[in-house]
């Protein structure tokens, strides 16, 4: 990818090495901003169209606030019921239409490949928030810099680490994206460990085989992890079964707390989950006495996200470079700067 001003961001295929140290230069660079360090206004009077037709909470608001932390304003529009989608509007004329109300879109729909349908007919740039079971490329760079953060820590690359995927990986957009982008890297050993119904796409580890990296596909969580810098955890994606009963099948088959974490993992083995991580009784995947543990990064992820969709508003809209010349105080009582 050669210019980000005005183009979509729709796939984490359009992204080269290049373009990911860009957005992660341009993340850190926000960093004073999400603080409520510094304040900057150089998306003042910019309008963001946050178009959400599938349930969200931290993407959705994650977005809205990015925006709003540059300066900009945000229009919502949420759930498929809300919208002239539900009286048979076309993606196409949608876009047309609400393109004009805004400077930049960002869409999330339950259908894969829906938000580059809508990009065709958007005269703004579009960013994906997640198409169906397809791709998530924001999360999965907010991910591949969290890991890139994470591992500095303890002197280590992306390119020689060792990741274990963990759940849903027939469903989870998120494991699509990100093990995309990791291709780009070398020499990572990658254990997916899921169902065999629920196993990673074929086409996802034909991309990393490809792409001269380890693979271990196993149903069996026990004696997989102790070798892993990374732990990636994810949920069943439930809204993507027919049933409420067939996804129940698999609801609780991994789980992960102190006690298994102490025995099979490695003393720093980052945690991470794209969240939201499923709490309930009969799942519990990511048990909550690992909430002060050192190695869970799962909130550190989700701050992460916010700099990530920071850095893609101000390079998709131009102003990455502008940001100091439009900074103001903050005025009000902060206590996130002493986090």
């Amino acid at each position: 990818m050669t210019q980000f001003s005005g183009s979509h961001i729709l796939s984490v295929n359009q992204l080269d090495l290049d373009a990911i140290n860009t957005i992660f230069n341009v993340a850190e660079d926000m960093t004073p901003y999400a603080l409520r360090e510094k304040r900057t206004k150089v998306l003042d009077g910019a309008i963001l169209g946050n178009l959400f037709f599938e349930p969200s909470t931290r993407t959705r608001v994650s977005f809205g606030c990015a925006f709003n932390l540059l300066g900009g304003n945000v229009r919502e529009t949420v759930g498929m019921g809300s919208s002239s989608l539900s009286k048979g509007e076309s993606l196409y004329d949608t876009a047309r239409v609400l393109s004009t109300y805004s400077d930049v879109i960002a869409m999330r729909h339950p259908e894969a490949y829906s938000v580059k349908e809508f990009a065709e007919g958007s005269r703004v740039p579009v960013i994906n928030g997640g198409d169906g079971s397809n791709e998530h490329p924001t999360q999965a760079l907010l991910d591949l810099f969290t890991i890139q953060k994470e591992l500095s820590h303890h002197g280590q690359d992306i390119s020689g680490m060792h990741i274990a995927m963990v759940g849903d990986l027939k469903h989870g957009r998120t494991v699509h994206s990100l093990s995309r982008l990791l291709c780009m890297y070398k020499g990572i050993q990658f254990t997916l460990i899921s169902p065999s119904d629920l196993a990673m796409p074929d086409y996802v580890i034909n991309d990393i085989e490809n792409a001269g990296h380890k693979i271990t596909i196993t149903d069996q969580l026990e004696g997989n992890l102790h070798q892993a810098d990374i732990l990636y955890l994810t949920r069943i994606q439930e809204e993507r079964f027919a049933s409420q009963d067939e996804a129940d099948k698999y609801r609780g088959k991994f789980r992960l707390n102190h006690s298994i974490y102490t025995k099979h993992c490695k003393s720093n083995t980052v945690i991470m989950h794209p969240l939201p991580r499923d709490s309930r009784a009969a799942a519990n995947e990511l048990d909550n006495d690992l909430n002060s543990h050192p190695s869970l990064a799962i909130f550190r992820q989700a701050d992460n996200g916010l700099l990530i969709r920071m850095a893609l508003f101000a390079l998709t809209l131009g102003v990455e470079n502008q940001l100091q010349q439009h900074e103001c105080p903050v005025n009000w009582y902060s206590r996130k700067a002493d986090r």
